[in-house]
């Protein structure tokens, strides 16, 4: 057995119970056999790459760490340093390619709601930009550089904590179903981070690092893609509320069935909630939830329950980020349909629009002279134009006014220009 195999083995002894002594992980010393004798023994000391596997794949550690812990945690530390030295004092980034710069940093002059670290300039697309690839610090900060740098880490970090805990689920004889629940977030954070900006053409459509970035994310994601119109978001959206509700609704009638203490009775006058051998009925908690919720609706043990009620909403956050892959890539018609098939795409109008053009209107409104409507029909022969060949018919408003003095009509009429 190899040393990694020794390592591995340690903390499953039931796997190596029927191998030979000779080849069973050894301890902290290991008596090997003497070559001029059988009951001589010697000792050995064990070198240090065998230590060091053993602390890692140790059970024994306050934190797990694991051979996918040596991958996550410089990563993760790396995002997050790096995170914390950009939200604090990153400088203004290139936003639009074209030299306008947008600060997002707290030194800028924002708070811990405004602050974000700015995604990486549309000038870098999606090239990939590492500090050595820049001619100075200054122009890799100005560049976004930062954000790529955080995003990258902080990706593989998380695929090697779920890979992590699948390593640790079977040190301990475990399922790994911990390790497939939690690849619900990393597909969410791949797809908003990394496939979104690779199907937009540039790490410059992520999603800004910030709490107001965040929203501004949201609706900006909406107003393009209108997402809360794909059935496969609105079918992760039924996952994490439905699978919020069923939790809730779980634990309020596992907690109201809990057994009580008390004397031991008779057997002829035991009750369900004086079972010794368990904390609870399931029986009598699925005749209380048929009651509540719906009939019909049960399970056969408690493992296929608890197995629902982490698979609900775990498919509904896998399905939201198949909605975000679609849109990345323009494969968002399920929410772009004519009038006569479904939803069609535009952008909803806030009361801010409303205000914004109401004051463009009176800016525009003050800056004008002259009046917006001629008095007299005749005023439009301006000077404006007979420099540019226009024609004016003298006698028409003549005409109109008749027009109008005769028949009594509402408009008058045109004149010919």
């Amino acid at each position: 057995m190899t040393q990694f195999g020794r390592a591995i083995a340690l903390d499953r002894p039931d796997q190596i119970a029927g191998v030979s002594p000779s080849r069973k992980p050894i301890s902290d010393v290991t008596i090997a056999p003497s070559i001029h004798s059988d009951d001589a023994k010697i000792a050995r000391p064990i070198n240090v790459w065998e230590r060091f596997c053993r602390w890692v794949t140790s059970t024994d550690n306050r934190i797990y760490v694991g051979w996918f812990g040596i991958l996550m945690i410089p990563t993760l530390s790396t995002a997050a340093i790096v995170f914390l030295l950009a939200f604090v004092a990153a400088p203004p980034v290139d936003i639009d390619g074209a030299g306008g710069l947008i600060a997002g940093s707290l030194f800028s002059g924002n708070n811990l709601i405004t602050a974000a670290v700015v995604p990486t300039s549309p000038a870098v697309g999606l090239h990939f930009y590492p500090l050595w690839e820049a001619a100075s610090m200054q122009e890799w900060l100005i560049n976004g550089g930062p954000y790529q740098l955080i995003v990258l880490h902080f990706l593989i970090g998380i695929i090697a904590y779920q890979d992590r805990e699948w390593e640790l689920s079977y040190r301990l004889g475990m399922r790994p179903w911990v390790s497939l629940a939690f690849t619900a977030p990393v597909a969410a954070a791949v797809s908003v981070l990394l496939i979104y900006p690779i199907g937009q053409g540039g790490f410059a459509a992520g999603m800004p690092l910030g709490i107001s970035g965040t929203f501004t994310f949201m609706l900006q994601f909406q107003a393009d893609h209108n997402i809360l119109a794909n059935p496969f978001h609105q079918i992760g959206v039924i996952g994490v509320f439905g699978g919020s509700f069923l939790c809730a609704v779980h634990g309020s009638l596992v907690t109201s069935a809990l057994i009580r203490h008390r004397p031991t009775p008779a057997a002829s006058q035991r009750r369900w909630h004086d079972n010794p051998h368990g904390a609870y009925s399931l029986r009598h908690l699925q005749i209380n939830q048929q009651k509540l919720l719906w009939r019909g609706a049960s399970f056969k043990s408690a493992r296929s329950l608890h197995f629902f009620l982490a698979a609900f909403p775990v498919a509904g956050i896998w399905s939201a980020a198949m909605g975000i892959d679609m849109a990345a890539f323009g494969f968002d018609q399920f929410a772009s349909q004519a009038a006569g098939g479904g939803l069609q795409k535009a952008v909803v109008p806030t009361w801010a629009d409303i205000v914004t053009q109401a004051n463009l209107g009176m800016h525009v409104l003050s800056e004008t002279e002259q009046s917006t409507f001629p008095t007299f029909l005749g005023e439009a022969a301006t000077p404006e134009a007979a420099s540019l060949g226009l024609a004016v018919d003298p006698e028409a408003p003549a005409r109109a006014l008749t027009g109008i003095q005769l028949s009594g009509a509402i408009a008058p009429a045109i004149p010919t220009v």
